[in-house]
């Protein structure tokens, strides 16, 4: 039965060869939305395959370093790769972004600005991240210590989710990111189509409550925020997709921990428009087995996914995953079966027409910064077995999409048949 369905929707696409694809069914313009559990541009689905490279500003930021940005989008292009995740923070420190409260080094933002005009260039989204859990570039501690240098009783890095003045600082950064005008393509950051969606913060945790209240109470807040100033982009919170308490049966899915997120709950939060999920097994289960860690992959993506689908109704992005050279007994072969097994998660569902959208590896890097190799760096121009994994999904993904905008153009076309609107020869349909 699906092999004669598939033959004659065949049939139908080539009875109607004469009605080609619109310019903006495969297009990179325009803002990406939800439409159910899939993302949509233009009316036609749209897949996230990418790459995380949190460098983009950092490097840009030095005018004689543009070119390994350039270089990184028009090897992402090649490899047709649609989306990139990044940083739009930097607080405090060496090189910031943002040197303190409301203060901000102008050529760290025209670096982030010049990526925003590459990746532009190359047809590629942006995923622009807030802030970070982490110390690495400032982080929550960051925000605290400057709350408690102007008097405020903060005594742990989780007060940034509680304190009003350190609320009010994240809050004065999201506006300003919101507001940058960027230098190169003359276009606000809040009206960028270049820019997929906003992220509240890289991989938020509060282990301090353990039951989720604290983060369900400041996503709800920061979402609120984030939509009352910008309603042209998506939003997602950054979870690495911890089960909680509103769902325990799961939260045995878990590496050991206290995180302090809720995966159900935080993401059916209003403003929170899809879903993030994080998988880093060689990480979390350092002394497990291969196969350990391969058959805790399969189960969180397989949860985290049919949760999406059927629990919380909207589009996932495994927005980080990859496999550290680094770890002892490493061979690429370990990587392209984590890499493989990551994207038929993803393929299974998108043919369908599920919530698995796209998947994001760690990370991205070009020749010439070696000093930012962690391990999961991937150079694309390096032949390898995995860059031959990635471009083989990206294909696919595009397929996919192809044959989704055919589906569509013909319901269209058939809709305005019935109408009377099909021109002579079946070529346009009257507006």
């Amino acid at each position: 039965m699906k092999l004669l369905c598939l033959f004659l929707f065949l049939t139908i696409v080539i009875q109607l060869s004469c009605w080609e694809l619109g310019a903006d069914a495969l297009s990179s313009n325009g803002f990406v939305r939800t439409k159910g559990v899939q993302f949509s541009l233009n009316g036609y689905p749209y897949y996230a395959n990418g790459f995380n490279a949190y460098w983009l500003m950092y490097v840009a930021s030095d005018p004689s370093q543009r070119s390994k940005i350039s270089t990184a989008f028009q090897d992402a292009s090649r490899h047709g790769l649609t989306v990139a995740r990044t940083w739009a923070f930097s607080d405090g420190g060496y090189r910031a972004l943002q040197y303190s409260p409301g203060s901000y080094n102008e050529d760290m933002f025209q670096g982030l600005d010049f990526a925003l005009a590459e990746a532009r260039r190359h047809g590629i989204k942006i995923i622009l991240s807030f802030a970070n859990n982490y110390q690495s570039f400032g982080g929550r501690k960051q925000y605290v210590d400057w709350a408690r240098s102007r008097g405020r009783p903060v005594s742990s890095e989780d007060d940034f989710f509680t304190d009003s003045l350190v609320k009010d600082f994240y809050k004065n950064h999201i506006k300003a990111v919101l507001n940058r005008f960027n230098t190169f393509t003359k276009v606000h950051y809040k009206d960028d189509p270049t820019i997929m969606a906003w992220e509240l913060m890289n991989e938020p945790r509060c282990p301090s409550d353990p039951s989720g209240r604290t983060i369900q109470a400041w996503i709800t807040e920061m979402a609120a925020h984030v939509k009352s100033l910008d309603r042209n982009h998506l939003l997602e919170a950054g979870l690495e997709g911890f089960y909680g308490q509103s769902s325990p049966q799961s939260k045995t899915l878990n590496p050991p921990g206290q995180f302090g997120t809720d995966f159900i709950a935080n993401n059916r939060i209003p403003g929170i428009d899809f879903v993030t999920v994080h998988s880093y097994p060689d990480e979390w289960f350092p002394d497990s087995s291969e196969q350990s860690q391969m058959d805790f992959l399969n189960k969180w993506l397989d949860a985290h996914i049919q949760d999406a689908q059927n629990v919380l109704h909207k589009p996932i992005i495994l927005a980080e995953f990859g496999k550290s050279m680094n770890k002892p007994g490493y061979t690429p072969a370990q990587r392209d079966i984590v890499f493989n097994t990551v994207y038929s998660k993803i393929y299974g569902s998108a043919k369908r027409g599920g919530a698995a959208a796209g998947g994001l590896f760690w990370q991205l890097l070009v020749n010439g910064i070696d000093n930012f190799q962690d391990g999961y760096g991937i150079i694309l121009s390096q032949s390898s077995s995995t860059v031959n994994v990635i471009s083989q999904q990206s294909r696919k993904l595009t397929l996919i999409r192809k044959i989704f905008a055919r589906m569509i153009n013909v319901e269209k076309w058939k809709r305005a048949r019935g109408q009377g609107q099909v021109r002579k020869r079946g070529h346009n349909i009257k507006n």
